[in-house]
């Protein structure tokens, strides 16, 4: 049995997102007492009790959907199941920090820093209002690529960010290009083209302050090997090397989240078993679109651990 364990990304935020781990396992609570004290700041507080509206804003989405995932880790751990019981390890966008976090190559203090620094620079890369996302829903990837470049003009760009699985791709760019893109998928067939309620264009050209910022960032921190590999969002295929993870991950902040990709490669490489560790099952629903042969299971919340323990 081949098997990932494969981690969130933003959008899966909500209140109260792992407090039934911190609530029943100690080393659950440690990571977000963890977290918090890396940040300097009560996370988790705003994760349980806060507003959804503050939860969301990038600089805290990302640290706190990591700490979520790593809870629910930590719960599966207890459970008896370590992160060796996987064969490979992957994440979508921010996703793929709590997957090397998970694995060993990242210090959890180390993750939480980095994301913060990553949802403040991302955030910061362009004016509120300049960029936009949008999801393109009933067009393959290649066609939405395309769209993507007739949308670019005047000096917009427009860019296919997230490959999220057969029918869904989400563009990203300048505000009025990813309009204009929206327009001419509409035009070619799309069942859906619709802005998202993001503040920032992420995963394109125009992020790349940020990704100087994680080049900075990331040039003081320690990567190790990772205990399984990685399947890289901007490969779309697995390494364990430390550098070229350093490397990897500077340039996702502009690169495309390849994810339905990486799940073929998973299929591709024997991979039967996924579990979707961490808030929601949005990743769970992406894999099944992607390869039906796929068995999938969600890990978010105590009883999905142990359902997932007793099925390892």
């Amino acid at each position: 049995m081949t098997r990932a364990f494969v981690f969130p990304g933003q959008g899966a935020q909500t209140i109260g997102m792992g407090k039934e781990f911190a609530d029943q396992y100690a080393s659950a609570m440690a990571v977000f007492q963890e977290v918090d004290d890396a940040l300097g700041e009560n996370l988790s507080k705003l994760i349980w009790k806060g507003d959804i509206a503050d939860l969301t804003l990038t600089h805290n989405a990302q640290p706190a959907l990591m700490a979520t995932s790593i809870a629910a880790m930590r719960a599966l751990e207890a459970q008896g199941v370590d992160i060796n019981a996987a064969d490979f390890v992957a994440g979508h966008s921010l996703g793929e920090y709590s997957a090397l976090c998970a694995a060993g190559a990242i210090s959890l203090t180390d993750t939480a820093k980095l994301l913060r620094i990553r949802g403040n620079a991302m955030q910061e890369a362009v004016p509120v209002g300049l960029g936009a996302m949008a999801a393109i829903l009933g067009l393959d990837f290649t066609t939405v690529q395309e769209i993507a470049n007739a949308a670019s003009a005047d000096g917009d760009i427009c860019q296919a960010a997230n490959d999220n699985d057969p029918s869904q791709v989400v563009v990203s760019g300048h505000k009025a290009a990813v309009e204009r893109a929206c327009d001419l998928a509409r035009e070619a067939g799309a069942k859906r083209a619709m802005l998202l309620p993001v503040s920032a264009p992420f995963h394109c050209a125009l992020m790349q302050p940020a990704a100087d910022a994680m080049a900075a960032a990331l040039a003081d921190v320690d990567v190790k090997t990772p205990a399984v590999p990685v399947i890289a969002n901007v490969l779309a295929s697995a390494t364990s090397d430390s550098d070229e993870i350093k490397k990897l991950l500077v340039q996702q902040v502009t690169g495309s989240v390849r994810w339905r990709e990486s799940v073929e490669w998973m299929g591709a490489n024997g991979v039967t078993e996924v579990f979707e560790i961490g808030a929601g099952k949005a990743l769970s629903g992406m894999i099944r679109r992607i390869n039906r042969d796929i068995n999938c299971v969600a890990v978010n919340n105590p009883e999905g651990a142990v359902a997932a323990a007793s099925a390892i």
